[in-house]
């Protein structure tokens, strides 16, 4: 085995697996949604409070984390959150209360936000520009094999494990996997390192930059509204408006996740290749975002099968992350992590907001008198309103 390989294996295999257990936990609570709410006796709007504790945590730790990489290196960084992260599950394992279980759910988001910008940082340290998209590539699929296995799988392993568990096993990996990192190489951050006043100029600099709030409404109410769908909400609706069983509704979370990681495939390994044919990657961007809304309006209508629907909605979204590549071409590359933390904080406090208030809308519409269903219909098509708005802002040219 040469050199290179050898420092793959070393490498590669531990952060994927920090960011598979991150994308599952992500995930997790759409799966075993109707159990927390029975056993606990909790409305919408208080899972949504509860599930979105995650996003929270993960998105405002996304600066500070920045400058924690810099500092410390990915893998010590990644292996003291992801025992974090263990804490938050088995918290989450045996509480009790609506409270505990936030506050677990909040250290859960804390422990695994490092996972995906370690492992760039971490490949950046040790392999040439030219293999960080088959790197990236290989990070994505691991997140998307968690997502698959927080579907079909969980919901397998319910009546065997209980959903308290599942999230014991969960602790047990995530503190196997911390202790995997401590094995991998690190290298200590070459140059002379920002003082506190630069860096904080230097994120007002990328605050106040038209090119930012280009991509950042769709990043809040987009993606975030996404990633607040397939978190949690994905599963009562397609329970509670399409009719179909918990068992049904987890295999269509199982091929949106599949579509999803189909669509990262795709874009690590034919955009260039694309590009070269005159699509570039904004091209996929925008035509993916555009596809998206149609989807989702699509849903809201009931115009086909959820089973053809949600998927398409699965791949569709898979090409939003190319906006991080898109939004740091308009930056200096020294900027390139703190811009892209930047951006990431919006989406995950989007993801935050839209996943207790898809909750506290539904709750609110249903008292009003509205059946469930309709009151799922109305919350998703004010958040497809405002998708609608933020990707109109998107298609405007900035000034330059």
């Amino acid at each position: 085995m040469n050199n290179d390989l050898r420092l793959w294996f070393r490498l590669v295999p531990a952060y994927a697996a920090g960011y598979f257990l991150s994308y599952g936990l992500r995930s997790v609570n759409a799966v075993i949604a109707p159990e927390l709410m029975q056993e606990l006796n909790i409305t919408a709007a208080g899972l949504g409070l509860l599930t979105s504790a995650y996003f929270l945590a993960f998105g405002l730790f996304q600066l500070p984390l920045g400058l924690l990489l810099d500092r410390f290196g990915p893998r010590r960084v990644e292996a003291v959150l992801l025992l974090v992260a263990a804490a938050g599950c088995a918290l989450f394992a045996v509480g009790t209360s609506l409270q505990a279980l936030a506050v677990a759910r909040a250290l859960i988001g804390l422990g695994v936000s490092a996972c995906l910008m370690a492992s760039f940082k971490a490949f950046s340290q040790w392999f040439p520009s030219e293999r960080q998209p088959s790197l990236t590539a290989t990070i994505m699929v691991a997140g998307g094999l968690g997502a698959l296995t927080a579907s079909v799988p969980v919901e397998l392993a319910l009546p065997l494990l209980g959903w308290r568990g599942v999230f014991l096993v969960v602790a047990a990996l995530l503190v196997v996997t911390a202790g995997s990192l401590l094995t991998v190489p690190d290298q200590e951050v070459a140059g002379q390192r920002e003082s506190i006043g630069q860096q904080l100029r230097s994120l007002g600099g990328i605050y106040g930059n038209r090119a930012f709030w280009r991509f950042a409404p769709q990043g809040s109410f987009t993606m975030g509204g996404f990633m607040a769908i397939q978190g949690l909400w994905a599963v009562p609706w397609l329970i509670e408006v399409n009719g179909v069983g918990r068992s049904d509704a987890a295999g269509v979370l199982f091929f949106m996740s599949l579509a999803m990681l189909l669509g990262f495939l795709f874009v690590a390994t034919c955009s260039v290749w694309l590009g070269r044919k005159g699509i570039s990657p904004m091209v996929l961007l925008t035509a993916g975002m555009g596809l998206a809304l149609v989807v989702e309006l699509a849903i809201v209508l009931n115009l086909a099968r959820p089973q053809w629907l949600w998927p398409l909605l699965g791949l569709s979204f898979s090409l939003g992350n190319i906006a991080y590549s898109q939004l740091t071409a308009s930056f200096p590359v020294t900027l390139s992590g703190r811009v892209n933390t930047a951006l990431n904080l919006l989406v995950f406090i989007g993801a935050f907001g839209l996943q207790w208030g898809i909750g506290a809308a539904v709750d609110a519409f249903t008292s009003g008198g509205l059946a469930r269903s309709d009151a799922f219909r109305a919350t998703f098509s004010a958040l497809l309103v405002l998708q609608v708005l933020s990707f109109a802002w998107f298609l405007k040219p900035v000034k330059t």
